[in-house]
């Protein structure tokens, strides 16, 4: 006489194939999250050599965005970092689209900022759609046809003295110390980065943008004007610090976090326990969120001469 399974030996089976299963998911969550973060670096890497080869071209850094005539901007028109470092990303088709005698928002470059750019994405970020666009002066608010392709990626312009400067035993961030290598309108050489550019932060992770996020929580009633699209030349920002909770930026020793705090206009991954920047030597490195903000902020600059310890 053949033998069946019981009914409880069954039940038993059952019971500790799901707690396999519940064994497994998070060691299959972390190879996902290595791989992310590791294709995340692969990304900046790229970026970086995207921007040293602008500097061989033109003997300079690209500004973080200009407003004025300037290298690979002749025209003097509101152009980003990204549109001129396409051809260093392999995308030199999508630079020959683009018209640098407009503003990045005019015209067909509306249809150009709409072509996705995998270089500029990290995949740990959600996917979003970019339909209008709240106003930032010159450009007007606006709507599209069809959706803006986003960025992750943002050049950090240094640090902001009124926000940094409360956490220091005295106020050292001035007007003239205060930049990293891409600002407004800048021209900056490899010679001029005094700190060192192996400890010169040139771009942060700035996930999700425009969509804006408290923590972990996006926040649809709140707008973000910067950082709407790749092309966006206005979604360079400098670094604050944010309240732990992300409900408030540059509020003295109340906003001691680094990042991953919010993401309107400050470092900001979905990577756990950091965020990847891109250093101006090219090398990328994971800065874990617990970094002081002193010493993040001092990361930040290119010439001010702070001793930088351990990160």
């Amino acid at each position: 006489m053949r033998r069946a399974f019981t009914l409880i030996e069954l039940l038993v089976v059952i019971a500790i194939v799901a707690i396999l299963i519940g064994l497994l998911l998070p060691a299959v969550q972390k190879v996902r999250d290595a791989a992310a973060r590791a294709k995340c670096q692969n990304n900046l890497k790229q970026l970086g050599l995207a921007l040293h080869g602008f500097h061989d071209a033109n003997g300079v850094f690209p500004a973080s965005g200009w407003t004025t005539a300037g290298p690979g901007n002749p025209a003097g028109k509101y152009v980003g970092w990204r549109p001129l470092t396409l051809p260093f990303i392999e995308q030199e088709n999508l630079k020959r689209l683009y018209d640098f005698n407009t503003n990045w928002w005019d015209g067909t470059n509306i249809t150009v900022a709409s072509v996705p750019v995998l270089t500029y994405r990290c995949p740990s970020s959600p996917d979003r759609q970019v339909l209008s666009a709240v106003a930032k002066p010159p450009r007007p608010g606006m709507t599209f046809a069809t959706p803006l392709a986003v960025t992750d990626y943002e050049a950090i312009m240094g640090v902001q003295p009124s926000s940094v400067n409360p956490h220091l035993p005295n106020a050292f961030y001035t007007s003239s110390n205060r930049f990293s290598v891409m600002s407004r309108n800048s021209a900056v050489r490899f010679t001029d980065i005094a700190d060192g550019s192996s400890g010169t932060i040139m771009v942060v992770e700035c996930a999700a943008r425009p969509i804006v996020y408290r923590g972990r929580t996006p926040q649809p009633g709140l707008n973000n004007d910067q950082g709407i699209a790749w092309a966006d030349s206005e979604g360079p920002f400098s670094f604050d610090g944010a309240a732990p909770n992300g409900s408030a930026e540059g509020c003295g020793l109340a906003c001691a976090a680094a990042m991953n705090a919010k993401n309107d206009n400050e470092p900001y991954s979905f990577h756990s326990g950091g965020a990847n920047m891109l250093h101006a030597d090219g090398h990328v490195m994971f800065v874990k969120e617990s970094i002081a903000l002193p010493t993040f902020a001092a990361l930040c600059t290119m010439n001010a001469g702070e001793v930088v310890g351990d990160h």
